[in-house]
């Protein structure tokens, strides 16, 4: 298939490219660089040169290309994970996302694209019992930042999956980890555990779902061949609560392990999300995806080789 790639250059970006290109797929890839053009000319791309901001252009390049799929993974966040950091970059993030999106979604309708998948969030399912699925709601009423995004990502969905004449498909994504994402062991994350600045919050019992960045280009391809429209969390097979992956992530490192602080201090130190994502957080199910798109994602690197994940 000729498959139209926006966000080419992000952490899924790259492995997603690669992916398309071993199976066999014609694929075109917007950037705003020649040289980043250039690149992608080299390792068989055709680069589609227009910004995404520019509505005019975009369309002009989509009707160009004529392509059967597009898959859109515009994202702006920032190499250190911070709140200030996630705070800086949240206007222009939420930008790309909606009024990026949204030229990406007007220019594939006017090519009469028939496929259009979508990048979003596993982990903002609102809080409760078990994990959660692709009907469950988004917190809107949990902290400040979360339920913000939580609201932007639920009109970002609807927004597609409500455009007439057009097979569109949401991928919830866990969190990333793998090359060039902030918990590879080079990454932000990771060196924040190795100088204690990571910290377990309070009973430590908001449960993460994670996902490698190769298996998230894995799954977007097959949804892009087979999946059926509509919404899939794409995660990996084990969800955890931060008191067993930070544990074990430290030792993995062979970094001293992560501190424990109290909810009261988090919420001094890292406000109101550090303690959602430390406390509150649920955890997401990929039944569907390993049903439909028989998505076999791997185990989480650092439970398989460390003590403490094997204990656990």
């Amino acid at each position: 298939m000729k498959i139209f790639v926006a966000g080419s250059t992000g952490a899924i970006g790259r492995p997603l490219i690669a992916q398309l290109l071993a199976k066999g797929h014609d694929v075109v890839a917007l950037t705003r660089s020649p040289e980043r053009a250039r690149t992608l000319a080299e390792q068989g791309v055709e680069p589609a040169i227009a910004d995404v901001f520019d509505a005019d252009a975009l369309i002009a390049a989509i009707v160009r290309v004529q392509p059967e799929v597009v898959i859109e993974q515009l994202t702006a966040l920032p190499k250190t994970y911070t709140a200030e950091s996630m705070s800086a970059s949240a206007p222009f993030n939420q930008r790309i996302r909606k009024e990026g999106g949204a030229n990406v979604l007007a220019a594939a309708q006017a090519a009469g694209v028939r496929r259009h998948l979508r990048q979003s969030i596993a982990f903002w399912g609102v809080p409760g019992t078990g994990l959660a699925n692709e009907a469950t709601p988004l917190a809107f009423d949990a902290s400040p930042a979360v339920a913000a995004d939580a609201r932007t990502v639920t009109e970002i969905e609807r927004h597609l999956l409500e455009a007439p004449n057009l097979e569109a498909i949401v991928l919830r994504y866990g969190f990333f980890y793998g090359p060039g994402t902030w918990f590879a062991p080079d990454g932000d994350v990771a060196q924040q555990v190795r100088q204690q600045q990571f910290p377990i919050v309070g009973n430590g019992a908001g449960v993460w779902s994670w996902l490698h960045i190769e298996d998230a280009a894995i799954a977007t391809v097959a949804a892009a061949e087979r999946g059926n429209p509509g919404i899939y969390l794409i995660t990996d097979d084990q969800p955890l609560a931060i008191r067993q992956w930070l544990s074990a992530y430290a030792q993995w490192l062979n970094a001293p392990p992560p501190p424990q602080v109290s909810v009261e201090d988090a919420l001094q130190i890292g406000g109101a999300d550090a303690v959602y994502y430390g406390t509150q957080m649920r955890g997401a199910s990929n039944a569907k995806a390993k049903r439909e798109l028989n998505f076999q994602p791997r185990p989480l690197e650092w439970m398989v080789d460390t003590a403490v994940g094997r204990a656990s």
